[in-house]
């Protein structure tokens, strides 16, 4: 049965497709599409029950993602990412999570989670400096998730490497405004963030360990709900790829727009040439399957979760192995129809264009790098334990 917040984005789709011009053009989501998202409620999904949220299958999840990226690929890109920090946060101190929702349910969070800054122990708490990029939809946040090697008392990453989540409030980072200047995904407005000796308490901090194993839900804050024992590998790699997945669909969509009436420039009507006709539908089912396996994979290790089972490092490879998979297969797809559009395609005022860059863009995120992940599973299928950076992003 569709849930309520994915149909609601379905019955926004023309709203929401409206303002992808004008989100690309300001470099950030424009205030008609962040109003549409919030009223939808897509950003509440993974959020705990208490605080106003679903607390939702990861599946509704996805399919909200793919059902905004549909439309505006941007938007999308921000709901996949933005989505998933609700999720995250239900794992910290309850404290923070009444910080964060106790005045308003509808704020938003932003992240990134790569370690580009240091934070060095101190009483209580941390000291944090660094700089990092990719913050997408930051504009619109009020909080911020950020990733952090732990330093000892020269600002120096201690070895072995520690690695934690950290939470700072608005007034304790600065935005870099000229930091987004891109080919595709411009509307999400990923700018840089700059941290410059931030205390954060312990209670806003959380080892980036305890979130990969899913772990962290039952021993620190008591959550038994399935959705919030997942790995983090599992869930974020998720939104992201359902954006690049709900792209691949509208790129498919406005490639169907285009072709109905257009006669080539040999005078043949694209509904007469069966080359056309056939790269239609071997695109269509890519892009079908893409969507059908990333659905089947989060489901698979909800299923695991919900009856008490642990996720093993052989179920997060094959299906970090599957989604990746599932990206280049969409992305492929798209390449081949675009091909085929002949060159009014690239004009501005043709959305496929704007589908095509953006889901290349969408394809460079490291999550979607297939290396690493593709030798892990190989070798766990074959009886074999990765070892040391073959487990990483797994």
């Amino acid at each position: 049965m569709t849930h309520e917040v994915v149909r609601r984005v379905e019955e926004s789709a023309a709203q929401l497709a409206a303002t992808a011009e004008e989100t690309e053009r300001l470099g950030r989501l424009s205030d008609a599409s962040v109003k549409l998202i919030r009223d939808a409620g897509v950003m509440r999904l993974l959020q705990p029950a208490e605080f106003g949220g679903y607390a939702a299958h990861p599946r509704d999840f996805a399919e909200a993602v793919m059902a905004v990226a549909r439309n505006c690929g941007s938007t999308g890109w921000v709901c996949g990412v933005g989505g998933v920090h609700p999720w995250e946060m239900a794992l910290m101190d309850r404290r923070l999570q009444s910080e964060v929702w106790g005045e308003n349910p509808d704020t938003w969070i932003a992240s990134p989670y790569a370690p580009q800054g240091v934070a060095v122990p101190t009483d209580d708490g941390y000291i944090l400096r660094g700089r990092w990029n990719f913050s997408s939809g930051t504009d619109h946040c009020d909080w911020i998730f950020l990733g952090a090697l732990v330093g000892d008392a020269n600002g120096k990453p201690v070895q072995p490497v520690q690695t934690l989540h950290v939470v700072l409030s608005r007034d304790q980072y600065t935005i870099v405004e000229d930091s987004w200047d891109v080919i595709g995904l411009c509307g999400t407005g990923s700018k840089d963030v700059v941290v410059d000796g931030a205390f954060v308490p312990s209670y806003r901090t959380i080892d980036g360990v305890e979130v990969a194993e899913g772990t962290a839900a039952a021993e620190r804050v008591g959550r038994d709900e399935a959705v919030y024992k997942l790995p983090f590998w599992t869930m974020f790699p998720l939104g992201i790829t359902s954006a690049v997945v709900g792209m691949a669909e509208g790129a498919l969509g406005s490639h169907l727009d285009y072709q109905r009436d257009r006669v080539t420039a040999m005078g043949t009507r694209v509904k007469d040439d069966p080359y056309v006709l056939s790269v239609i539908s071997e695109a269509a089912a890519e892009i079908a399957a893409s969507r059908t396996q990333l659905l089947d994979g989060i489901s698979r290790l909800y299923d695991v979760v919900e009856s008490g089972r642990e996720v093993s490092f052989d179920d997060r490879a094959v299906v970090r192995r599957n989604q990746i998979r599932c990206a280049w297969r969409a992305v492929s797809a798209v390449d081949e129809i675009f091909a085929r559009s002949g060159g009014n395609a690239v004009r501005r005022k043709n959305s496929m264009q704007r589908f095509w860059r953006d889901i290349h863009v969408g394809l460079q995120h490291a999550i979607h790098v297939p290396g690493s992940v593709y030798h892990a599973s190989a070798l766990t299928s074959l009886g074999v334990e990765p070892e040391g950076m073959l487990r990483a992003l797994i």
